[in-house]
C-alpha cells in the first residue's frame, strides 16, 4: 500500500518532531508514565512509532512508520523497524501480545481499518493501547488553533475526542478495560510532572487500553 502523503511532512520535520521530547522534558515525563501505567507485556508492536522515544517506554518489540527519516531515527533507539502503514500491516494473524498507537489515529486516513488491522495482528485477548490528544481539551484545542495558522504538523491532523475513539474501539470489536491519563494544566500554564490518573476528564494526554472481544 502506498503510504499516505502525510509522511513527507513528518520526513520534513523528523528532526524537529524528535526534539519536541527534549525541549518539553515535564510534559515527555508525563505521557511516558502514562504508557508505563498501561502495564503492557509480551510481544508488542507500535504503529505510528515516529522517532521512538515515546512508544519506547513500553518496550515494544517492532515499530512501523511510513517516514523514513521518521524510522532512521526509531532505529538508533535500538528499535526494530519496518516501513509500513497501519492499515496495511505486514504481519501474520495473531503476531503480538499488544500494540500500542501514540497520537497516530490522528493522522491516519482510514482510522477505521488501521484499528482493524491491530485487531488482527493481536493474540486473542491481546491489548491495544490507543493514545490520543482529545479535541475537547485545552491542549487539543491549542492544537487545532495552530492548525488554523498552518502549523506544519497539526494542520494534518484530526482529533478526536475520547467519546468517539470509543466507538471506533467498539465497531472494530475492542472492548476498553482502562483508562491512563495526564497533563489535567493547559499548554499555557507551568508544567508539572503528574502521576497517570484513570479520570480522563479535562486531561490533554489520554490512553485507552482495550481487548479483543
Amino acid at each position: 500500500m502506498t503510504p499516505p502523503l502525510t509522511y513527507k511532512v513528518f520526513d520534513r520535520y523528523a528532526e524537529r518532531y524528535d526534539s519536541w521530547y527534549r525541549r518539553n522534558p515535564i510534559l515527555f515525563k508525563c505521557e511516558a508514565k502514562v504508557i508505563e501505567s498501561l502495564s503492557l507485556r509480551g510481544r508488542g508492536l507500535s504503529v505510528g512509532v515516529g522517532t521512538g522515544t515515546l512508544d519506547s517506554r513500553a518496550l515494544i518489540d517492532v515499530g512501523v512508520e511510513p517516514s523514513l527519516n521518521m524510522l532512521r531515527i526509531a532505529h538508533r533507539r535500538n528499535i526494530e523497524v519496518v516501513r509500513a502503514v497501519g492499515e496495511h500491516l505486514p504481519f501474520k494473524d495473531k503476531s503480538f501480545d499488544f500494540v500500542l498507537m501514540t497520537v497516530t489515529l490522528c493522522f491516519l486516513d482510514r482510522p477505521e481499518e488501521a484499528l482493524i488491522e491491530a485487531r488482527r495482528v493481536l493474540h486473542p485477548h491481546g491489548v491495544l493501547a490507543v493514545c490520543i490528544i482529545p479535541r475537547d481539551s485545552a491542549w487539543g484545542e491549542e492544537y487545532m488553533k495552530r492548525a488554523r495558522k498552518g502549523h506544519p504538523i497539526y494542520s494534518h491532523a484530526h482529533f478526536y475526542t475520547v467519546q468517539e475513539v470509543e466507538e471506533l474501539l467498539k465497531r472494530c470489536s475492542l472492548e476498553v478495560v482502562a483508562v491512563g491519563a495526564s497533563l489535567s494544566y493547559s499548554p499555557h500554564e507551568e508544567p508539572i510532572v503528574e502521576e497517570p490518573s484513570d479520570d480522563p476528564k479535562g486531561k490533554g494526554f489520554i490512553c485507552l487500553k482495550a481487548v479483543k472481544v
